[in-house]
């Protein structure tokens, strides 16, 4: 059996040592220390601001300018570090990250969290980054991509140790810091991939708290975040709500919103892979993506044809009232203070396994079920609301403009993501252009969109609010331009 000492834990039992020793030599009393409990294992390291793990936003974001400036010195070379230690340590411990986030949150499945820790590595890095030279008469210009500084990041509960290492790796790779105010459902995770980083950053570069995290996040701390003045951009990574306080902070923010994306089947779709394909975009990690398909608009000529594939393909039908009894678990209503009110979603549902989903409907599903549907309209709430459940709704359509219709209206303009199965291009083009999102798939699953079965690279922050799209190490860079005068050219 071995023991390891964290080296931060060992300097304060020294520091401790030697205090007592000088009490002793003077004759003066020995205040015993005192240790803040944080409420995890980090031996009082939470309270002490190691290990880039902090009790307030304001001590957070202070640590990280200071990191950012030691970073700058490293130059391109020295984030290139960072990078691939993000990257090796998310392929070392995706199993044991990916079962420390899911014992936390309880939401989506295990194999998915670490699938997508293991996605890590084939993010974009430096190399990403491409200057742009222009020469001519009047001498040279060269434009760069150079960082903002301190960037404030909030992680959503449904993707938090990828959603974080990501960023990371897009941030610093661009030259910047950051700090993170996870969402309360994953920060114990979050706090502890923060830690492990920084550990390895120290050993590697010598730089602590080049991402640095709130223990303890509440909207006091993003709020706190937000008016920092040493946070120069945030970037939001969730619901509605904290989109709209981010835009509203003052700061530059670059925003990932609320999706709901749709997919169209017409009367040219192999109906077989279509059927297939949905099951695994929408069934990865129990349809939390916020790319996954959450409802499906078929052409009449074909609907039928097509609720046989998805059942051959292993997808468990709901009838009307098994679906009204989910439906009733699964949407709460909520006042707006003005007397209205409009469907909340039940988030002890949020990601759940469709088997218990088909237990509260009053059925029973195969052991192994990936996803339930049922035929719906158009205007039931599984389809117009973002349910982030494996239950997807499928709607008849008359043909292929209802369709596309219908799709647009569930989209509700959030640009996000839409997928079509058709061998028709001219449906493809309608598609799109009605559309309008920022991921747009073609006879694929949802995650082709994102380099799972389809070419490109992935990034758990895509911007569609604020129009930036798949977030890269160059989204969070400025554009900066230095210009020579003079007749230089050798001809």
């Amino acid at each position: 059996m071995s023991l390891q000492i964290d080296e931060a834990v060992l300097k304060g039992v020294v520091a401790d040592v030697l205090r007592k020793l000088q009490a002793q030599a003077s004759g003066s009393p020995v205040a015993e220390s005192k240790k803040e409990d944080c409420g995890c294992s980090c031996d009082g390291a939470c309270s002490r601001g190691e290990l880039g793990v902090f009790q307030n936003a304001t001590d957070a974001a202070a640590a990280a300018k200071e990191a950012q400036k030691k970073l700058r010195k490293l130059g391109i070379e020295g984030r290139d570090k960072v990078v691939k230690i993000v990257k090796a340590t998310c392929a070392e411990k995706a199993v044991e990250w990916g079962e420390l986030e899911f014992a936390e949150t309880k939401i989506g499945r295990l194999e998915h969290k670490i699938a997508k820790l293991q996605g890590i590595p084939n993010l974009p890095g430096v190399e990403w980054l491409a200057p742009r030279g222009m020469s001519g008469d009047h001498g040279i210009t060269m434009e760069e991509n150079t960082p903002f500084g301190v960037i404030g990041a909030i992680t959503p509960v449904t993707h938090s140790i990828p959603t974080l290492s990501c960023n990371i790796v897009s941030m610093v790779a661009a030259g910047n810091t950051v700090v993170f105010n996870a969402h309360p459902g994953g920060a114990k995770c979050a706090v502890a991939a923060v830690r492990e980083y920084n550990k390895r950053f120290k050993a590697e570069l010598g730089i602590e708290n080049i991402a640095t995290i709130i223990e303890k996040p509440t909207l006091d701390s993003f709020n706190e975040l937000c008016a920092s003045p040493d946070v120069n951009l945030l970037c939001v990574t969730g619901g509605p709500g904290v989109v709209n306080a981010a835009m509203k902070s003052g700061k530059r923010a670059i925003c990932a919103g609320p999706g709901n994306p749709p997919v169209v089947v017409d009367d040219s779709a192999d109906l077989d892979k279509a059927a297939t394909d949905i099951i695994f975009g929408a069934a990865f990690d129990n349809n939390l993506l916020c790319i996954g398909e959450k409802q499906i608009f078929v052409v009449d000529k074909v609907y039928d044809q097509f609720i046989g594939a998805l059942k051959k393909a292993g997808a468990f039908q709901l009838n009307a009232e098994q679906l009204d009894r989910l439906t009733k678990v699964a949407f709460t209503f909520k006042g707006d203070g003005g007397g209205c009110s409009h469907p909340v979603v039940n988030r002890d549902l949020v990601g759940a396994d469709a088997t218990k989903l088909a237990q509260i409907a009053g059925t029973s599903a195969p052991a192994g079920t990936l996803m339930l549907f049922a035929e719906t309209n158009e205007d039931h709430l599984f389809v117009i609301e973002e349910q982030m459940m494996p239950m997807v709704p499928v709607i008849r359509a008359r043909d292929i403009d209802h369709a596309i219709e219908m799709a647009v209206k569930s989209e509700h303009g959030y640009k996000h993501s839409g997928m079509i199965h058709t061998l028709n291009v001219v449906n493809m083009g309608k598609m799109a252009r009605a559309l309008d999102t920022t991921l747009f798939v073609k006879n694929g699953a949802c995650v082709a969109g994102l380099g799972t079965g389809g070419e490109g690279y992935s990034s758990f922050s895509i911007a569609t609010t604020t129009g930036e799209g798949i977030t890269t190490p160059d989204t969070f860079t400025r554009r900066r331009r230095c210009v020579l005068v003079d007749s230089l050219q050798m001809y």
